[in-house]
């Protein structure tokens, strides 16, 4: 098989031979058809995330066919296309894998990041964690939706929980792969979108608008009215407080990224009046299973730049310095 792997934080990913990997009890041989590059990728090989397993076949947007089953797998045939998520595995009995919260789980692993990913030719998975996806979809198109897809879905649902009505106001500060996907589900459950992008984006701002937003600008300006909820994408902490200026009083601010800079202070009148600020850390599969039941009846689609798996750096490179829209794919 072939990767690109990651020896050092910091360095670019290598091409790589390796043996072609076998799976053990439990597990499955996926022959990777796409995998998405995702910001959390990005953090990866850029050494934001403490202690990965090294060296490392990162990404975790993975869509492929099952290429071999190892003992004890019963829900997946060979050729059957399935998703490989971020969630690669858990422990199934700390307090809160005992409490439904896996996405907290004690020792978990995660794929491309504590065991190896999806930037290769094939991957090894736990079956407990994958999904069937079908054999409706795009592979380049529904990969984006194994993470940018689950984690918007669950930071929508944490930041629309106890909201006034469906047609309540939705900012979403970041206009990358996981805003792209998240606007069509919202504006198709009659939520008001406002996209906020960095100043003098045009092009995110032109793109927010044609999937449906009621209103797109800079992340310092204010949208034309006070926003219920708010969910910061962009890895950036100076965002926080703008998300509380523009949300109403008893509005949400939920944080969708695994990594971001320092918040700076700021006044308490922001946070006043019962405003809330969280993080969303991870997801469960009972979060895959409803965003892949819900993405096909909302007529999801990607917007996709395709990358050969050689050109992985490329793909990073690219998102790194904003030249996307929508979301990279590496394609074997």
């Amino acid at each position: 098989m072939h990767a690109m792997l990651l020896a050092r934080p910091g360095e670019p990913l290598k091409w790589t031979e390796l043996p072609d990997p076998a799976p053990g009890p439990g597990e499955i041989r996926v022959r990777v058809l796409a995998c998405g590059v995702c910001r959390t990728d990005l953090h990866v090989v850029d050494g934001d995330l403490p202690q990965p397993k090294l060296p490392i076949v990162p990404g975790h947007e993975i869509v492929g066919r099952v290429a071999a089953i190892g003992p004890g797998v019963t829900d997946f045939a060979i050729g059957e296309r399935v998703g490989v998520p971020w969630l690669g595995a858990t422990c199934g009995h700390c307090p809160y894998c005992r409490d439904g919260r896996e996405n907290l789980c004690d020792t978990p692993l995660f794929t491309g990041y504590t065991r190896d990913g999806g930037f290769a030719s094939h991957t090894i998975a736990d079956a407990r964690y994958c999904f069937p996806l079908g054999e409706d979809g795009d592979d380049a198109g529904i990969a984006p939706w194994l993470c940018a897809g689950l984690i918007g879905w669950r930071s929508y649902r944490m930041a629309a929980e106890g909201g006034r009505d469906r047609n309540f106001a939705l900012g979403l500060y970041g206009f990358g792969a996981a805003a792209h996907i998240l606007a069509q589900v919202a504006i198709w459950q009659g939520r008001r979108l406002y996209a906020f992008t960095r100043a003098g984006d045009g092009a995110a701002q032109d793109f927010a608008r044609s999937l449906g937003a009621v209103w797109a600008g800079a992340s310092h300006e204010m949208p034309p009215e006070p926003l219920d909820a708010a969910i910061i994408f962009a890895p950036v902490g100076a965002l926080v407080p703008l998300a509380l200026k523009a949300v109403r009083k008893g509005g949400r601010v939920v944080c969708g990224g695994i990594h971001m800079s320092d918040i700076p202070a700021f006044p308490y009148a922001l946070l006043w009046e019962e405003r809330k600020v969280m993080s969303v850390a991870n997801l469960t599969r009972e979060d895959a299973r409803e965003f892949l039941a819900i993405a096909p009846k909302a007529d999801v689609h990607c917007t996709v730049a395709r990358y050969p798996l050689d050109r992985a750096n490329e793909a990073l490179a690219d998102l790194r310095d904003g030249r996307l829209q929508g979301a990279a794919v590496l394609v074997p």
